[in-house]
């Protein structure tokens, strides 16, 4: 690294990242051009079309379609509907919500924790439940997927989560812990319910109202495509890192912090890596590849898929040294790096330092398996995000992903031109490290997923200072 003139160098990507930079026309096409794109639909597959020529357009080596089987989903009518009167309150579906018709009494369960499970007692068994999306608070915190397992184990026959967020918005939300194996099915039916609509739900539960819970949905399987490509290493090409994010979206939303920031910032990064090699003959030592992943809405299967493909037991390639995540990045400035395991920090921070920008890298723990960097993490390859999002001090305004309003508009063009400088800053940085001053990887696969495992079920704390 010291014969190269990083300064230069850096220059020359932040003001590539600033001047030459092509995200309104990105964000545009893929936002309103193509729209929602849930997994395997053919939105999707225009979506990863588009980003495989532009990779092409724009220089990059191999790029490719890589496609794999997906276990989707998707449903039709949602209804909830009071016994007697006949009113109507307005839910959706989580993610992956089963077909259910049924017609119980509607208890409220609080923030559905165990102490208030127990003290319903029997009317729980065969009731519609009806609880908050958030923890209790000032008690150790519990997942929404924790509390839904304890209402099932305890005989509810469904669940209606009240959302968090006020102003009528409901988003579509995950009943699994994906620290799980494989993706498991609801532990019961669980629908979303607005703040206010909500409040109503439970003043009707409290006068003893029944209601009837529809939803109609089917489970299918549908080919669906991952978009890879990569600038090659000049000295250690069979060595490679790797930055990469999910292009598909949840149903009826553009998602422009979710994650059309994300698969922006990809395709840029390649964009300007490829110029600066084009241009002025600079290029990575190990292989730098990028990634844009389908499914990752539907359980991080197109990362999954990746990783079985590319680094698994029959896999083409060995794994990367590293793998970055890029997921909303509309959520505020880029504060540093997130690794997942404790032996990465120091040699991240190393390289954070050389960019003078006052990046921190810190750790995450327990296990986070909220994005596609934890296909790569479970399979014991070194990964992570970028310190910044679901933490404290986001904009007001990104405070959207898997709704209709994560627009276009959500998508910050100025902050993302930087975040695209520093990337690949970064990314170019990690590839010039000698193989020998990397730090060895103490964990094997092996282990990750007994960690894995043995957290289901605990809550992940983010960042509140």
């Amino acid at each position: 690294m010291a014969d190269l003139d990083w300064p230069a160098i850096d220059r020359f990507l932040m003001g590539e990242a600033w001047a030459g930079s092509r995200i309104p026309e990105y964000r545009d096409h893929l936002c309103h051009e193509i729209g929602p794109r849930w997994g395997g639909s053919e939105a999707d597959l225009r979506a990863s079309e588009y980003i495989r020529d532009q990779m092409e357009e724009n220089g990059l080596g191999s790029p490719r379609l890589e496609q794999f089987q997906l276990d989707s989903w998707e449903h039709g009518d949602a209804s909830l509907t009071v016994s007697g009167s006949g009113e109507s309150l307005e839910i959706k579906p989580f993610l992956r919500c089963p077909q259910v018709d049924v017609t119980a009494p509607v208890v409220d369960l609080g923030f559905g924790t165990q102490r208030e499970i127990e003290a319903a007692g029997k009317a729980v068994n065969g009731a519609i439940v009806v609880m908050n999306l958030g923890p209790e608070p000032f008690t150790a915190p519990l997942p929404h997927t924790a509390r839904l397992t304890m209402a099932a184990a305890s005989g509810a026959v469904a669940a209606v989560v009240v959302e968090s967020k006020t102003g009528g918005r409901m988003e579509y939300r995950s009943a699994n812990d994906w620290r799980a194996p494989g993706i498991a099915p609801h532990p019961l039916p669980t629908v979303n319910i607005s703040f206010e609509v909500g409040g109503r739900l439970r003043y009707l539960a409290a006068r003893g109202a029944s209601a009837r819970l529809q939803v109609e949905s089917r489970f299918f399987e549908t080919p669906a495509n991952n978009v890879v490509a990569e600038i090659e290493g000049d000295t250690w090409p069979d060595e490679h890192v790797i930055v990469a994010g999910h292009h598909d979206t949840v149903f009826g939303t553009p998602g422009g912090n979710d994650n059309t920031s994300g698969t922006v910032a990809v395709m840029e990064a390649a964009r300007v890596l490829a110029a600066l090699k084009r241009e002025t003959g600079v290029g990575p030592a190990r292989t730098i590849r990028f990634g844009t992943w389908s499914g990752e809405e539907q359980g991080l299967q197109g990362a999954y898929a990746y990783v079985a493909a590319n680094h698994g037991t029959n896999g083409r390639n060995s794994p990367p040294r590293f793998a970055l995540n890029l997921d909303e990045l509309s959520t505020g400035h880029m504060k540093g790096v997130v690794v997942m395991n404790e032996y990465m920090r120091g040699f991240m921070q190393a390289q954070l330092d050389t960019m003078n920008d006052d990046l921190k890298c810190h750790v995450q723990g327990p296990l986070d398996a909220h994005s596609d960097h934890f296909p790569f993490t479970r399979a014991g390859i070194p990964a992570g995000i970028l310190w910044r999002w679901r933490f404290h001090g986001r904009h007001a305004t990104s405070e959207f992903h898997h709704e209709p309003g994560d627009s276009a508009q959500k998508l910050n063009v100025r902050e993302l031109k930087e975040y695209v400088g520093q990337i690949s800053r970064l990314m170019l940085r990690l590839s010039h490290v000698p193989p020998g001053d990397w730090p060895e990887n103490p964990h094997t696969a092996d282990e990750i997923e007994r960690r894995s495992v043995a957290e289901v079920g605990t809550h992940t704390p983010t960042f509140h200072g």
